[in-house]
């Protein structure tokens, strides 16, 4: 029988009972034949099947026909072999035949108590040895620059000034002045039965400038300006910008992490001074307006209590809180991961270890100060 251009035909040989001619066009738009029709007309004893392709225009539909005949002589444990196959078609079956070979995720290993407890302080000794080198990187970058051979740019450092320091004016000014207000009232419920209403001056005035303006500042900072290093910093990793630093020679440090931890050192006191004034203001607040105490006595009361010294523990404090908070959120930006979820976890992992670093040390701070007399 001649071919039909433009058909596809498929048929068993009148002269071989065992052989089946493919021919014509096999291409997806061509009507095909039903190949389970066609295959009852195999002969039954047939164990050797030979196919005949002869196409003229062929497409994955060929392939598709052709696999499907393999599959049905498998069935019924006959073998198939395709004669006059294009070269081309060859190629495409044996890759059609051959398994996908996929690297099987490696079931992870269960460990006993014992090597959990190795592995968690093996963990704990890689992340000190980290960041014990990355603070004497930081320490190198600073000894550069006060020799002269720094690469900070004075640009950042201006950036990075105007976003924690001026910018964190608001917050700062609201919250100073309702723990002002806080530690007032509450401590006027205790010495009110007393009769020593007046004495609320000294309790704020303490309060704030030893202890709650720098840690209070330190707080606001650590949620505003330590997440936001950790995020501008844990981006340009995503983005692989730290990367291109290192590959033309600018060293990371330089330019982005002393800008900011420089804007912190000279910031943070100053705010934590404008927190005690506010506090201070806010416990005047309430002591003029529920017990009478008037400005010039709230004044006098303050300033006889406070000393040179009680300023310097709280812009001590301030300094030690700034370095935690500009090492921390650089750090965590640093050696952020390369996706969006890497560096939502580096921006909270920063603020929760900021916060905790500042209780800590906040708590050392008066300990020793306590125990030196201070």
């Amino acid at each position: 029988m001649a071919s039909v251009p433009d058909q596809a035909i498929l048929e068993w040989d009148s002269s071989e009972p065992a052989r089946l001619n493919l021919r014509g066009a096999w291409t997806l738009h061509q009507a095909k034949p039903n190949l389970t029709k066609v295959w009852k007309a195999k002969p039954k004893s047939a164990k050797h099947i030979t196919v005949q392709v002869e196409v003229e225009q062929w497409d994955s539909s060929l392939l598709a026909m052709l696999r499907r005949i393999r599959r049905l002589a498998e069935q019924q444990n006959a073998s198939v072999e395709f004669a006059e196959l294009p070269p081309a078609v060859s190629r495409l079956l044996v890759m059609a035949d051959t398994p996908s070979v996929q690297a099987k995720a490696q079931e992870p290993q269960a460990f006993g108590r014992i090597a959990r407890f190795g592995l968690l302080v093996m963990a704990v000794f890689a992340a000190i040895a980290k960041s014990c080198q990355f603070i004497g990187e930081v320490l190198i970058a600073c000894w550069r620059m006060l020799l002269g051979k720094g690469r900070m740019r004075m640009s950042d450092f201006w950036d990075a000034l105007q976003q924690c320091g001026p910018g964190a004016l608001p917050i700062v000014a609201l919250i100073a002045s309702l723990v002002g207000l806080i530690l007032a009232f509450v401590g006027a419920a205790q010495l009110e039965a007393f009769g020593a209403q007046l004495y609320i001056a000294n309790m704020v005035a303490i309060g704030m400038t030893r202890e709650m303006g720098a840690l209070m500042t330190a707080v606001i900072m650590a949620g505003r300006t330590g997440a936001a290093y950790a995020a501008e910093l844990g981006s340009m990793q995503a983005n692989e910008e730290v990367d291109a630093l290192k590959t033309f020679g600018f060293p990371p440090l330089e330019f982005l992490v002393l800008p900011r931890l420089l804007a912190l050192l000279i910031s943070m006191p100053i705010l934590t001074v404008f927190a005690d004034a506010l506090g201070i203001l806010g416990g005047f607040v309430i002591g003029s307006g529920l017990f009478d105490i008037s400005a010039t006595q709230y004044i006098n009361q303050s300033l006889s209590m406070l000393t040179l010294t009680d300023f310097m523990i709280g812009l001590f404090k301030s300094l030690v809180f700034a370095v935690l908070i500009g090492l921390i959120g650089c750090y965590y930006g640093l050696n952020s991961g390369r996706n969006a979820q890497a560096v939502g976890k580096a921006t909270t992992g920063a603020v929760v270890s900021i916060i905790v670093a500042l209780v800590v040390s906040d708590a050392m701070i008066t300990l020793i100060c306590t125990q030196l007399g201070i």
